[in-house]
């Protein structure tokens, strides 16, 4: 599993280490079953505190997607259907938010937004 920090942003590290491992298994990049890397190893090779990771793996696991074993590690959960949709509605949302004011700072109204939107939902998608 590839974790990677951005020091300079204004996200929390622990948020950073969440959001990455939820997007790899939202993408199936990470399987059920997969093992994540211990506290420890994972501090190290960041590069931060453990009580950060732990935090981060602590979230996971509240959020239902991993579970902690003790003595063994900390495991991809399968995929929960309805949890998996939530997550990939609110990363559309951000996404969404992001282009907005992107468009906005550009100079772009939002009568121009909409109409970029539509024309890209006429697209046939993946």
């Amino acid at each position: 599993m590839k974790i990677m920090i951005n020091h300079s942003s204004m996200q929390p590290i622990y948020e950073q280490i969440m959001d990455q491992v939820k997007r790899q298994i939202l993408m199936g990049e990470a399987a059920e079953g997969e093992a994540l890397p211990s506290v420890r190893v994972l501090a190290k090779e960041l590069r931060i505190s453990a009580l950060t990771v732990k935090k981060a793996y602590d979230q996971l696991e509240e959020d239902g997607l991993i579970a902690t074993v003790h003595g063994k590690g900390s495991f991809i959960l399968a995929a929960n259907d309805s949890l998996m949709a939530e997550e990939g509605r609110r990363e559309t949302e951000r996404c969404m938010e992001q282009a907005v004011r992107k468009g906005r700072a550009c100079g772009m109204s939002d009568g121009e937004l909409l109409e970029l939107l539509e024309l890209l939902l006429e697209e046939p998608g993946p």
